[in-house]
């Protein structure tokens, strides 16, 4: 509003200047000594001062005339030989807008799943804007919907060319790639897409998992590291996978004997993460190996009252493997308060005391296992025990038919997919999730079945008796008779 009012002002004060001058002039036109002459071939011309000031604007105003039609030519000629004008700039803002109208119905049917209707406006998108930026992502993508891999996979290529769009090629050349099983050509392309845009999440993860798939532990941690320092993931699950990859590391150490590095691995693993039990193994194992019982001791204790589990058990045993009966029952009941009402101390308690022919404590241990935790090792412990304190034969047998149905107990699960493992992987094999595999009870083990009730009296030997009493009575019998049967 200030600027239209000082315009005003401007343009009324320019008015009065102009006024004024020609009200000077008429008025003192006397004053003013000599005139003007002009002299146009043999005609001449006399102006007063105010005529020459008239005389002088129109020259003024006839020669801006004159350059405005010179410009006017100009731009003709500009025109013709194929220079931006104001007319190309007419064609070119139509073409402008043909081309940005094709790149949004192109998007539109891309977004609806309408391949080939995208691929058609891409295609013409890019005959009117003639921005392969813009136009050969959208045709790369119309391509692949369209099922025209060829043409994306060159779209892409020609991207990867171009700085600005280079990333966008390598990660569409990277996901065909993936579909196309090329697993070592993919990697290529995630770390040099990585390497462009390491805080790209999809781009971290992808990486991720090829290197962990392919082994590259040491790669997989500095990418994972990369992935923590971008925000991507929270500080203790940074902490786990990293645990999680050492220890593979140290498995593939172990497997090359190289002992040192595989013994610094393992202690590094369970540093990182000490509830995680293949680590807590391996470390133990390495620090027997270096004569250090006290840190073995240590880890497993640690890694127990977290998660008991019989490989613990095992390395527990190995730490002191010439100790009496009486010091192992010791460190075993040591350890197993640490968690008493873990189902597995109680197994672990029980076994040792049927191994030391200790009968009543271990059927004392077993008598405080819940009946719903009855799997098929606690059965099994319970008819050994029937057997040791010379039970009945029938309640032996009815201990061992339930554990023929019974659950196994836990094992290494995949959370992901519920494949069964029999030993702990970093990655499962049958969905290639990293770090999935839990120490649990499956929902439903494949290697469970059930007994018809009919056969069960078979293992209890009641009609295999019977049926023995049936075969002698019919050897017995003469040939004729045993023929005409």
């Amino acid at each position: 509003m200030l600027l239209s009012l000082f315009k005003i002002v401007f343009f009324i004060v320019i008015i009065a200047i102009i006024a004024l001058g020609i009200t000077y002039l008429l008025d003192n036109e006397q004053t003013f000594l000599g005139e003007v002459f002009i002299n146009i071939g043999t005609t001449e011309f006399i102006l007063s001062p105010i005529q020459t000031v008239i005389f002088l604007c129109l020259v003024i105003v006839l020669a801006i005339i004159m350059l405005k039609l010179f410009s006017f030519f100009l731009a003709i000629l500009s025109f013709i030989n194929g220079d931006e004008t104001a007319i190309t700039r007419y064609f070119s803002k139509n073409r402008e807008r043909k081309g940005f109208n094709a790149l949004s119905d192109g998007l539109l049917a891309l977004a609806s799943g309408e391949g080939a209707t995208a691929l058609t406006k891409a295609s013409k998108a890019e005959k009117y804007l003639k921005r392969p930026e813009l136009t050969n992502v959208l045709l790369a993508q119309a391509a692949e919907l369209s099922g025209d891999l060829k043409k994306a996979n060159e779209t892409y290529k020609s991207l990867i060319q171009n700085p600005k769009t280079r990333f966008v090629g390598l990660r569409g050349m990277l996901k065909q790639k993936l579909a196309e099983g090329q697993t070592e050509v993919a990697i290529k392309l995630a770390k040099e897409a990585f390497n462009i845009k390491p805080a790209h999440i999809e781009t971290q993860d992808i990486l991720l998992q090829l290197q962990a798939e392919s082994g590259d532990w040491r790669g997989a941690r500095k990418t994972l590291g990369t992935k923590f320092k971008k925000g991507a993931i929270p500080k203790d699950i940074h902490r786990r996978r990293d645990a999680v990859l050492a220890l593979a590391e140290a498995k593939d150490l172990l497997a090359e004997d190289t002992s040192i590095e595989k013994q610094e691995a393992a202690i590094e693993a369970n540093r990182l993460s000490p509830d995680l039990v293949p680590a807590a193994v391996l470390a133990a194992r390495a620090y027997i190996q270096r004569d250090n019982k006290r840190n073995a001791s240590r880890i497993i204790n640690k890694a127990w009252q977290s998660q008991p589990h019989p490989d613990l058990k095992t390395v527990f045993y190995e730490i002191y493997p010439n100790e009496s009966e009486e010091d192992k029952l010791k460190r075993l009941q040591k350890l197993c308060r640490l968690n008493p009402d873990h189902l597995e101390s109680k197994i672990s308690l029980s076994e040792l005391y049927l191994k030391q022919e200790n009968f009543p404590m271990a059927q004392r241990v077993l008598n405080k296992i819940k009946k719903e935790n009855h799997d098929a090792r606690v059965l099994t412990l319970m008819a050994v025990n029937e057997r040791a304190k010379g039970g009945k034969d029938a309640k032996i047998r009815d201990f061992l038919n339930l554990a023929i149905s019974a659950k196994r107990g836990p094992q290494w699960i995949c959370a992901k997919c519920n494949s069964i493992h029999a030993d702990w992987e970093p990655i499962c094999s049958s969905c290639s999730a990293m770090d999935s595999l839990e120490w649990k009870v499956p929902p439903k083990d494949p290697t469970d079945f059930t007994v018809s009730e009919d056969l069960l009296p078979f293992l209890a030997n009641e009609k295999m008796v019977e049926i023995q009493r049936k075969n002698s009575a019919s050897e017995k019998l003469s040939p004729n008779q045993d023929d005409e049967k």
